[in-house]
Formats: structure tokens, C-alpha cells, sequence
């Protein structure tokens, strides 16, 4: 994984960084929060390891920051604060895992890995409703974890609004990636997008009128 570390203390931050490195994660360490911050800018990373109390900016705020620029990296606080409101003002922003200093290094590296399992999980597997998801590596609808048989055309539409969760895709966007071998009209499109919505057990594709359809991101 490649992992920011924000730990002021250079005893620490180098015995992380090298442990981490060592069994192979790519390791960017700062100690200052400004400098974590404008790294965060600029780059982006698989899973952050913030200690709490650091210089200018504390890791609360760098996630309540990145929490309201809807920037959902996984996060794992390290800390000596055992306040149980800034532990819960943590996870209220988003923190996936709280580690109390003193700790074992290799502990850390099993959270991360339990982390990193979860991650590959959500990226397999694309939830498009309570009871809907996509495995992105079979190409397959489930309900409730049981398979739905799709025609190829009505698999290809799911897996194009499951890529594209949040994203209102239009009737252009369908002809380019879903009809991509065909001519097709927008009529054509509305009647397979219809087809395929009535055998729906949940009506997760939203119409947007005039426009095309889309698949919100639903609340995990």
C-alpha cells in the first residue's frame, strides 16, 4: 500500500517508516501537519497513519479538512490521547482504526493489512443498493449475494452504471461504452434500460429526464 505517515516524533516515524517499508509498503513520512496537509494536495495515497498531537495543524483537523473535501482515505490514528471524545471525534470523521501508543509495530501492520483486505473487497465488489451489488471481476449482478442472470447487453449497462456510481451518464455515454459495436437511438437505449428495470427486485437506476441515468453511491 502506499501509506502517508504524519508522526513528529523522529524516533518513531523512522522505526514506522523502515518497519512498514520492510515488509513492503511505499512509505512517504512528514512530521509537521502544514506539510502533510499541502502533500495531501497534490498526492494522493492508499491509507494515512496520523498521530494526533503534532506540530501546526493536529490530525483531527487534517481529517475533519479532508472529511469535508469528501476525501475518504482509510485512516489509522496513533496516539497517547485516550479521551474518549477525541477517540470518538475520530471515528466520527471517518478514522477506520485507533492505536494507543506504546504499540507493537507488526500490530500496526496488522490493521493495515485488515485495511487493505476491506479496500480490495469495495473495489471487487461495487454496491449499488442495500441489496444490489456488481463484482467487477466476474462481471456479475448480485442480490443478496445470489447471482442474476442478464442478457450481455443488460450485464454490460450494470457494469457501465456500477463504474460510474455518482455519475449521471448519458445517452451519448451508453452509446459510446455500453452500444460501442452498434448504431443505436436514445429510444432504443430507454427501452433495454426499461427491460432490464423491471426485473429489477430494487430500482436502484435513477431516469434523469431528458438526459440519461445514474446509479447513486449508496450509504454503507
Amino acid at each position: 500500500m502506499k501509506i502517508l505517515l504524519l508522526e513528529d516524533d523522529i524516533l518513531l516515524n523512522g522505526a514506522i517508516s523502515t518497519y512498514l517499508t520492510s515488509v513492503g509498503h511505499a512509505m512517504t513520512s512528514v512530521r509537521d501537519g502544514n506539510v502533510c496537509l499541502a502533500l495531501l494536495e497534490k498526492e494522493s495515497f492508499d491509507l494515512l497513519v496520523f498521530d494526533i498531537n503534532v506540530p501546526n495543524i493536529d490530525g483531527l483537523s487534517i481529517l475533519e479538512t479532508l472529511h469535508a473535501q469528501k476525501k475518504n482515505t482509510p485512516v489509522i490514528f496513533i496516539s497517547t490521547l485516550i479521551d474518549i471524545e477525541d477517540i470518538s471525534k475520530a471515528f466520527e470523521l471517518g478514522c477506520f482504526d485507533y492505536l494507543k501508543k506504546p504499540f507493537h509495530l507488526k500490530e500496526l501492520n496488522l490493521r493495515i493489512n485488515r485495511i487493505s483486505q476491506a479496500i480490495q473487497t469495495q473495489r471487487k465488489h461495487k454496491r449499488l443498493s442495500y441489496a444490489y451489488s456488481f463484482n467487477c471481476e466476474n462481471t456479475t449482478l448480485y442480490f443478496n449475494n445470489e447471482p442474476q442472470i442478464l442478457s450481455k447487453r443488460q450485464s454490460s449497462i450494470i457494469e457501465f452504471l456500477a463504474y460510474n456510481r455518482g455519475i449521471v451518464c448519458s445517452y451519448e455515454m451508453f452509446m459510446e461504452h455500453v452500444w460501442n459495436d452498434v448504431d443505436v437511438d436514445i429510444a432504443t437505449i430507454r427501452a433495454e434500460i426499461n427491460r432490464l428495470k423491471s426485473n429489477l427486485k430494487e430500482d436502484f437506476i435513477i431516469n434523469i429526464r431528458g438526459v440519461g441515468y445514474m446509479v447513486k453511491i449508496p450509504h454503507q
